[in-house]
């Protein structure tokens, strides 16, 4: 049964003429006048479903059911007055007025019955006597006596409430209600204790237990060495803190600056309560693109493999009913699931729930927000890089899954913080160090900057991202390719120039499906990469100095990370080999000097030779065929002379060709030795160097993984840039990879792109051209070029052109002809 509130106030109410508007506050009417008055206009209008549950006429308790929603609300009714009466909905518990819209809409409808006006007169008066919970600014434990309370109780309940205050428990004395509730029940009064005040009263004796243990189990805090074993990696000092204040608190809110490990805590803090406070079901809810990275590290971390350790929630809505009713330690599912899994979440019964990326719920009055509010759980951790950053009302929303009494009643804190001009209309926040100190006890959140010295000077993480379904066709296409000419080499030991060729372009279409359609089709923009990126650099430049590099092979990845960055207003530079020499240096200016300028886009014609310090984070769209050339890309951040610890973000497309390069060490060892790199013009091997290449080759497509794609409602609803009007860039791979000429796999991508993506051969000629004079532009002359040679007479420069590669000639000669044919036919 729940908590009925037995005392009653008088009832202020508005002018039942005035329209109250929602909002501007009338000058007549106290803030909180003016939000009863508010809920009692809004509730008399409804057409909600009554039944009363009880035998009595008025104070009785009702179910109030809205028959659009489906959602019902207990309802009792003690009396006219806020605050005597009770309600289960959320806002009634949050609010502190002491009514609702579903309670005002309940006396509406008794207030036309007969009789209502003499038994409201004589008001409620039963014969038990209650232990309920009133909320008003601090959740507080009230006792009220009935008609036939027992002398004994009475006077046991004299010592121990505050009877002058509405029988208020008396501080620091919540431990003696058992022995008061052990009292009254042998009494043979009855005596009515009801959900909401037990939940409350065994959550506070669980924490002083749970402290308690806590302290036995690690008497050193943070510092205790028996944490060190705790993770397959050691957790640094403010880690080991942060685990163990999630789990001293029983829920709370990890706000850490992003790149500090809030993952890493939040399985920590999974490992002690799993191994010592009997949790053995786990739901971690995360965004889409996410979930298998949660699973990754929860296997890497933890050292708990399998899919019974970590299951992702993928399939249907019977696949996912079958995989919720197996027994597993966690499981992995996202934001959009909720709702349609509320009923199997709920009879699986999860003991502690992990929030991950909190903030990219943008609009907590959502399907999913509501319905991540309905889950129960003893235990929650919430995620965000974030926290007080985000409008008040967000952040408000997230804390009301953690603790909903923490933060009071959202009416009340958006008058006492929010700003507004004369017209109503919001303009900022006010005393927001308030809002802090009353998180304290629930909430951690560090800098960098104070962390600093914990740090390493440089950590790495491969971020695992799934595909889209178009991103999979494309991928799957190439794989065949690559299946079908491993297949015969397998038999003949054998493979010709042509197939070589069709080889590396399969495996470089692969790669490039990898970061999005848009770089094999130039007409669609199907991927996970560019948004992931947008979401970490949100967090990121939450610091108002942070700046990050973003490398990628491919300049069409440039064009769409540009669509991200110009929506969100992030100013950035784009760096490649068709940018010529003399302006690069206004380039790298920019970015060192100009604050504004937050991102720097590079090909690898920007991984030699650069230095990039004043960013402290990089993230690599793809990973490079060459290891040493991943390492340069770095180099150009973490090098000496850099003051702060370096953060490596590699995304990784699950499932696919790259996740197989991670796997596969011997495929990248064979890759530097120049099997694909080495811009030479040869593509034709033999032998044994050709044998180990194609060893690779399987070992890296047959590693791949098996995820589910994310569906097309779940990439629309998280893209959120302004994609009008997509250009198509000049070229592909970057022309001028810093020496002035593209190696092979760069001529073989371009070519494959250019020819897929445009049907038009006068376009592609032009593409073509434009690509070739940019990278005699980006030469600017120097005599460092490799097509730059004087004659030996005259001692004049002039220009020598390399052959091209067989696949880019064979393009050439099909453009070339089909211009021809063109021709012919006007």
């Amino acid at each position: 049964m729940e908590s009925m509130h037995p005392s009653c106030e008088p009832s202020v109410k508005p002018n039942k003429e005035a329209k109250l508007s929602r909002t501007h506050a009338p000058v007549d009417l106290s803030p909180a006048d003016w939000q009863r008055g508010l809920r009692r206009q809004f509730g008399r209008e409804q057409s909600f479903v009554l039944k009363n549950l009880g035998s009595e006429p008025f104070f009785s308790e009702f179910l109030v059911t809205n028959p659009n929603s489906k959602s019902s609300y207990r309802v009792a009714v003690r009396g006219l007055g806020p605050g005597g009466n009770f309600c289960s909905c959320p806002d009634y518990a949050t609010n502190e007025l002491g009514t609702c819209k579903h309670l005002e809409f309940t006396l509406a409808q008794l207030e036309r019955k007969r009789g209502a006006k003499a038994a409201f007169a004589r008001r409620y008066r039963p014969a038990f006597s209650e232990l309920y919970l009133r909320n008003a600014g601090q959740c507080r434990v009230h006792f009220r006596a009935g008609t036939d309370c027992p002398p004994a109780v009475r006077l046991a309940a004299d010592r121990l409430f505050d009877m002058k205050r509405d029988g208020i428990l008396s501080d620091g004395r919540l431990g003696e209600l058992e022995r008061f509730m052990t009292l009254v029940s042998k009494s043979g009064h009855e005596f009515r204790a009801y959900d909401d005040v037990l939940d409350f009263i065994a959550g506070r004796q669980d924490a002083d237990r749970r402290a308690s243990k806590l302290e036995r189990l690690f008497p050193r805090g943070a510092a205790d060495p028996k944490l060190r074993g705790l993770l397959k990696v050691e957790l640094y000092p403010y880690q080991a803190e942060g685990a163990l204040f999630a789990v001293r608190a029983g829920r709370a809110l990890i706000g850490d600056d992003m790149g500090l490990g809030k993952t890493i805590q939040a399985i920590a803090a999974t490992e002690i309560l799993a191994r010592h406070f009997g949790v053995s079901r786990v739901l971690v809810i995360c965004p889409t693109s996410l979930k298998y990275q949660w699973q990754s590290e929860i296997a890497r971390f933890s050292g708990r493999r399998g899919k019974r350790a970590a299951r992702v929630m993928v399939g249907g809505r019977a696949q996912r009913q079958n995989d919720y009713g197996l027994d597993d330690f966690c499981k992995i599912t996202n934001y959009e699931k909720l709702q349609p899994d509320l009923d199997l979440i709920a009879a699986w019964a999860p003991e502690l729930v992990i929030v991950d990326e909190a903030q990219r719920v943008k609009n907590w009055n959502t399907v999913a927000a509501r319905a991540l509010k309905r889950i129960d759980s003893p235990y929650a951790i919430v995620l965000t890089g974030t926290p007080l950053e985000n409008k008040l009302e967000e952040l408000i929303s997230i804390v009301q899954f953690v603790d909903q009494h923490r933060l009071g009643p959202t009416w009340k804190l958006l008058h006492e913080h929010q700003v507004k001009d004369e017209a109503g209309r919001v303009t900022g926040y006010t005393r927001l160090e308030k809002i802090g100190q009353t998180l304290a006890p629930i909430m951690i959140r560090r800098r960098k900057s104070e962390v600093l010295q914990q740090l390493p000077s440089r950590t790495d993480q491969n971020v695992l991202v799934p595909m889209t379904e178009p991103q999979k066709l494309y991928h799957q296409e190439n794989a065949d390719i690559v299946a079908r000419i491993v297949q015969r080499w397998r038999k003949t030991k054998f493979l010709s120039d042509k197939d070589q060729r069709r080889l590396t372009c399969a495996l470089q279409n692969m790669r490039m499906s990898c970061n999005s359609t848009y770089l094999l089709d130039l007409q669609t923009d199907h991927g996970v990469k560019a948004d992931e990126l947008a979401a970490l650099l949100e967090q990121l430049f939450v610091t108002p100095e942070a700046k990050a590099v973003v490398f990628s092979q491919w300049t069409r990845t440039h064009d769409i990370l540009i669509r991200r960055l110009e929506a969100r207003g992030i100013g950035y530079v784009s760096f490649h080999g068709s940018v010529p020499s003399d302006k690069r240096p206004e380039l790298i200016q920019r970015f060192r000097d100009d604050p504004t300028c937050r991102v720097f886009l590079s090909t690898d014609a920007g991984s030699t030779g650069l230095n990039l310090q004043h960013a402290s984070t990089l993230v690599n769209m793809d990973l490079p065929w060459n290891p040493a050339v991943l390492e340069q890309r770095i180099a150009r951040v973490h090098r000496l002379g850099q003051a702060r610890p370096v953060q490596v973000v590699n995304f990784v497309a699950k499932g696919s060709i790259e996740e197989g390069m991670l796997s596969v060490l011997a495929f990248k060892r064979s890759l530097s030795e120049g099997i694909l790199d080495g811009g030479n013009g040869e593509i034709s091997l033999g032998g044994s160097r050709l044998n180990r290449f194609l060893k690779d080759v399987e070992g890296v497509t047959g590693s791949m993984g098996v995820d589910e794609a994310i569906s097309p409602a779940e990439e629309a609803g998280r893209v959120d840039d302004a994609t009008s009007g997509q250009s198509v860039g000049a070229v592909d791979a970057d022309p001028v990879a810093g020496a002035g000429e593209m190696d092979v796999a760069e001529a073989g991508e371009a070519g494959q792109g250019l020819r897929e993506a445009s049907p038009d051969p006068w376009q592609v000629l032009l593409q073509m051209g434009a690509q070739f004079v940019g990278a005699i532009a980006a030469s600017n002359g120097s005599e460092a070029q490799p097509w730059i040679e004087r004659g030996p007479r005259t001692g004049g420069p002039s220009l020598r052109i390399p052959l091209p590669p067989p696949e880019m000639a064979r393009q050439l000669a099909d453009v070339l002809s089909a211009i021809a044919e063109s021709l012919r036919g006007r």
